[in-house]
């Protein structure tokens, strides 16, 4: 069949508060990483709502420990899998054209409601911006791509090729439990996009790599006003962190990513960051221990072994300048995210595909970007050769106080979305 794609347009624009009233109930939702079963319910009835059939289910830990893609999520050991569903459903192809996966997550950061102006949970519509957590990162890219799939079918659009729509969990702590679990179960289309909100016309190639890592520094405890009998574990870690400081002032001179600068300009390209701090129970008691965190993040070009081993030779550096780490060596520990970096060809075409049609819709000209956040995105191109570029809507305060999303970008998404898989799937008569 033809497709009148201004009426498609204009369509998807003119329902727009079909759209917006679905994103606000996720927003109005919460669904911190943990805790996303109640959100997930109303994907299910927004999908029976299509006419499609949800396929629900928990991951399975055991069935992708083997996974090279596999690490133990932080959420997954302090919640489980139980009561955290995934969510699929098909839309069927008429014909053989290729299919194609919608595909986003439904967890969010937490909130500190002290620091909103709106309510958090509020949904709240102003000055064409809805805000609350997650209206942004990223229930807004799932409402844009179900609102495309649905003005598809109020339109009576034919496509060739599938339409695998799917809402995941625990992406913000990694993505094991969400998209992995869903490959795995054969949700496996020629291609993939991820409505993140990256600001269309902009398209998303890469990923971030992201790990998190603990070290424990051993002290000897005393009271402090016999503090020469002790060792002060804080002292002892403070050499520790001038290292790992001086390894990221290092990296950040050094390594420079032009899809992260395509955004931003003034951004670093690769980042370790100390995030917590722990030691000590009593002012008037030198510690014993001292524990703190780290993440440290970088972009494609070097590996998962390689950055362990630059942290390594960090903490060793520190350890032999010091006669008591020497002799009573620090504990590094890795825990919880556990990402390669990936990115995707500019060459693939449902890269050029979603490119022409993002810019077409918002009259713009985007860029390329990527490679500063770890994304769901590298299941799909590292270990199942699947394209799977990100095109989303645009917003702020992500992860922060008031996070908006653009309404207007919403609608110029599903625009872009919806084309994409005309193209992509092929109609049939």
């Amino acid at each position: 069949m033809t497709v009148d794609r201004q009426e498609l347009r204009a369509r998807i624009d003119d329902e727009r508060d079909r759209m917006v009233d679905f994103l606000r109930t996720l927003v109005r939702t919460p669904s911190v990483t943990g805790d996303e079963a109640a959100v997930q319910e109303h994907v299910v009835e927004k999908f029976e709502s299509l006419g499609l059939t949800p396929d629900v289910w928990e991951p399975d830990p055991d069935a992708l420990r083997d996974h090279p893609a596999y690490f133990e999520t932080t959420s997954s050991v302090e919640h489980g899998y139980e009561g955290r569903p995934n969510v699929a459903a098909v839309r069927e192809g008429a014909g053989e054209g290729r299919s194609l996966g919608l595909s986003g997550h439904v967890d969010v950061v937490p909130v500190d409601a002290d620091e909103w102006t709106y309510d958090p949970w509020g949904a709240e519509v102003a000055d064409g911006r809805l805000y609350g957590r997650g209206s942004a990162d990223m229930k807004g890219g799932i409402a844009a791509f179900v609102h495309a799939v649905e003005m598809l079918d109020d339109l009576g659009v034919d496509l060739a090729g599938d339409l695998v729509l799917q809402t995941t969990i625990e992406e913000e702590d990694g993505g094991v439990g969400g998209v992995l679990s869903a490959l795995e179960r054969g949700y496996q289309p020629d291609a993939a996009i991820i409505s993140e909100p990256w600001e269309i016309p902009n398209v998303g190639i890469a990923s971030a790599g992201a790990m998190y890592f603990r070290v424990t520094v051993g002290g000897r405890s005393s009271h402090a006003a016999r503090g020469h009998e002790g060792v002060n574990a804080i002292e002892k870690a403070l050499p520790i962190i001038e290292e790992l400081v001086a390894l990221d002032r290092e990296r950040k001179e050094r390594i420079r990513y032009q899809l992260i600068l395509n955004r931003d300009p003034d951004a670093d390209s690769t980042n370790l960051n100390v995030g917590t701090f722990h030691s000590g129970e009593w002012p008037s008691t030198v510690p014993s221990e001292a524990v703190f965190e780290c993440r440290i993040g970088w972009p494609p070009g070097e590996t998962r072994p390689e950055i362990r081993e630059q942290i390594l030779d960090a903490v060793d550096a520190a350890v032999e300048d010091d006669p008591w780490l020497s002799a009573h060596p620090p504990e590094l520990e890795w825990f919880g995210w556990n990402a390669d970096p990936h990115e995707v060809s500019v060459d693939e075409k449902i890269t050029r595909l979603v490119t022409r049609h993002a810019e077409s819709v918002t009259g713009r000209e985007g860029s390329f970007v990527g490679g500063d956040a770890g994304l769901d995105e590298r299941f799909y191109n590292r270990y199942y050769d699947i394209p799977a570029p990100t095109m989303g809507p645009s917003g702020a305060n992500i992860h922060g106080a008031d996070e908006y999303v653009e309404i207007d970008s919403l609608v110029e998404t599903a625009q872009a979305l919806a084309l994409t898989a005309v193209d992509w799937c092929g109609t049939v008569d």
